[in-house]
């Protein structure tokens, strides 16, 4: 499996837990050997604008943190459209599902994934997204931009029981008819980080059923790092969805 991927994104670049020093390498360390790693290219302003104001661009900016949120963006937009042909899977920070068109939170800047299902729609390569988020955390970004766009739908499970969970998921991939599935794909629902809900396991058959409901249309899937921060066990649940999204 492709995973876009850049050596910029081991940079710290603030002090919130999805910058932490060490993150990215627990992931990288337990997936080496087992992908073939692309590497990313920023997203251009004209990208980024079409889903955030000019305002938030200017204030990304300020903070000093354009370039890296620019190049986690790009990122998404490859891991997207490299999954119209084969699963595909971007490790990139900052992640982006907190992130509205005039504001942002929660660790987020600029929206990776409205950012990138929204380059493809204006290419012509899909007519219909959907947006499957597994973090912990309530997409509130995500759906604020793509939930009044027609052409996509967002979904958040939101049971705290493992096998309720689950359920809901594999239901929304069995109604499932969209031309590209996107996963945003917070490991912070494990049960050895702050959500204490999910098993490793969970994230094969989450990844899965993903890839599953991409077979059946004939359309791509792909996932992007949001959530997770227990570095002990990052590394293995990233590999147990990338598994699952390629089987």
């Amino acid at each position: 499996m492709k995973v876009v991927f850049h050596s910029d994104f081991y940079r710290v670049y603030t002090t919130d837990p999805a910058a932490a020093p060490g993150r990215m390498e627990s992931v990288i360390q337990v997936i080496k050997d087992q992908v073939a790693l692309v590497e990313a290219v920023p997203a251009s302003e004209q990208d980024i604008l079409a889903v955030h104001t000019p305002a938030h661009l200017a204030e990304v900016r300020r903070e000093g943190l354009f370039d890296i949120a620019a190049l986690a963006a790009g990122g998404a937009i490859q891991a997207a459209a490299l999954g119209l042909a084969e699963p595909c899977f971007g490790l990139i920070r900052p992640p982006g599902h907190h992130a509205s068109a005039d504001s942002c939170w929660g660790f987020c800047y600029f929206n990776n994934m409205a950012v990138a299902l929204e380059a493809l729609k204006k290419q012509g390569r899909i007519e219909t997204a959907f947006v499957l988020d597994i973090d912990l955390h309530y997409g509130d970004g995500t759906v604020n931009i793509l939930g009044r766009r027609p052409y996509v739908r967002v979904y958040n499970p939101s049971s705290s029981e493992r096998k309720d969970y689950l359920t809901e998921v594999a239901r929304e991939m069995d109604a499932c008819r969209a031309d590209l599935i996107g996963v945003s794909a917070g490991f912070d629902n494990h049960r050895e980080d702050w959500g204490h809900v999910l098993e490793t396991e969970d994230y094969f058959e989450i990844g899965r059923l993903a890839r599953v409901a991409a077979i059946r249309r004939r359309g791509g899937c792909f996932g992007l790092l949001e959530g997770g921060y227990n570095h002990d066990v990052l590394g293995r649940n990233v590999q147990a969805f990338l598994d699952g999204l390629s089987t």
